[in-house]
């Protein structure tokens, strides 16, 4: 990396000779002029105590009222907002003026400097979701990855989008709304103007995002993303469902759920248990317009992914059982099961969606791992 150097001309001063720049490594004496070279004082007249300067500039007292500086600009990448902008790296006070960012520098601030390694953890996401399809007599097409975005910055989404991913999931209702209230206006932005998005080889503005709730959702709070989501796949009651139906009614869609089952039979889980999975299946599908699509579930955290595999197994033949009982009518075709740590077993298993968190945007969603109240909304 080159050395910064100020553009201030250069002139000595004997007056700041000792000095060096906080900012570069540079003497003062080169970067401050004289003050003699610029400017001349005068003695006061009598009465004042304040010098004035030679150029006539007035005096504090003999000027106006001072004016509020009001902030203004864009709001700091990872807020809510229209503007993506991110903030300008370094100390709020450094000088804009001295030296220039080198181009490393401008790298890390153009990209996010964690871009290139965001793709590439995708790409080896997919590729091992392609590898776990094929080893279970599929093809990779067959399987969906949702992207959780949990802990994902607004660039990281975007990146995601421009690489021809659309499945995103939301384990917070509130985050949910935020998140696809501003991908909805960067794509509408785009589609103003076609000839930047034709600079993102991925990106179709004709192919829109599809938002998958897969955390624990309340009947309150149905309504607020009812007209967002592709598919909810938390539904762990009837009473949920009866809540979802009223919803759909009143914004006349249909909205396609997933039963979610708690196969391990952990307290700390949310879900149906599996004794009572396809009674409360034949009784959603009953409702004008609530599909239910298939079941999800969640294995016991474990370090181990061949630790978990029998309760892929089991829910598995839970929903083969109920698919050969005609529950769902043909559009009984969803099985989400697997996260970051397990989501090859689960795929081997017989997934076909599968949520993935930390995996593709980084290890600091591992934090959240052990709570179980979150049981249900991927990693």
């Amino acid at each position: 990396m080159g050395r910064s150097v100020c553009t201030v001309p250069s002139a000595a001063s004997s007056s700041n000779a000792g000095l060096m720049c906080p900012w570069c490594p540079e003497p003062m004496s080169r970067l401050i002029p004289s003050l003699g070279s610029r400017r001349t004082l005068r003695t006061p007249p009598s009465g004042t105590k304040r010098w004035a300067m030679a150029s006539g500039r007035p005096s504090p007292s003999q000027r106006g009222p001072m004016t509020p500086r009001v902030r203004t600009g864009g709001v700091r990448a990872g807020t809510v907002g229209t503007d993506w902008r991110l903030p300008r790296p370094g100390p709020a006070h450094m000088p804009r003026r001295c030296g220039t960012i080198s181009s490393s520098f401008q790298a890390i601030r153009m990209t996010g400097g964690h871009m290139s390694t965001l793709e590439q953890r995708y790409i080896e996401v997919k590729q091992r979701v392609a590898e776990a399809a094929q080893r279970s007599g599929r093809t990779p097409n067959s399987v969906y990855l949702i992207a959780v975005t949990k802990f994902a910055e607004p660039e990281d989404i975007r990146e995601l989008i421009e690489l021809g991913h659309r499945d995103f999931g939301e384990n917070k209702v509130q985050q949910l709304s935020q998140r696809a209230g501003v991908i909805n206006e960067w794509f509408e932005r785009m589609r103003m103007h076609p000839r930047v998005a034709g600079e993102h080889s991925g990106f179709d503005p004709s192919t829109p995002v599809r938002w998958h709730m897969i955390g624990h959702l309340q009947r309150n709070k149905v309504r607020k993303i009812a007209d967002i989501v592709r598919l909810v796949h938390s539904v762990d009651s009837l009473r949920l469902a009866e809540e979802i139906q009223q919803v759909a009614n009143k914004l006349d869609r249909q909205i396609d759920v997933l039963l979610q089952v708690n196969v391990s039979g952990e307290d700390s889980k949310f879900g149906v248990p599996i004794a009572a999975a396809g009674a409360i299946a034949e009784q959603i599908d009953t409702m004008i317009n609530v599909r239910v699509r298939g079941l999800m579930t969640m294995a016991p955290l474990s370090s181990e992914p061949e630790a978990v595999r029998p309760h892929f197994t089991r829910c598995r033949e839970l929903y083969e059982d109920m698919k050969r009982q005609g529950v769902g009518e043909g559009h009984f075709d969803l099985l989400s099961m697997g996260m970051s740590g397990d989501y090859e077993v689960a795929i081997e298993e017989g997934a076909n969606l599968v949520r993935v968190g930390s995996a593709i945007f980084g290890t600091q969603q591992d934090e959240e791992a052990a709570e179980p109240s979150l049981s249900g909304s991927g990693d």
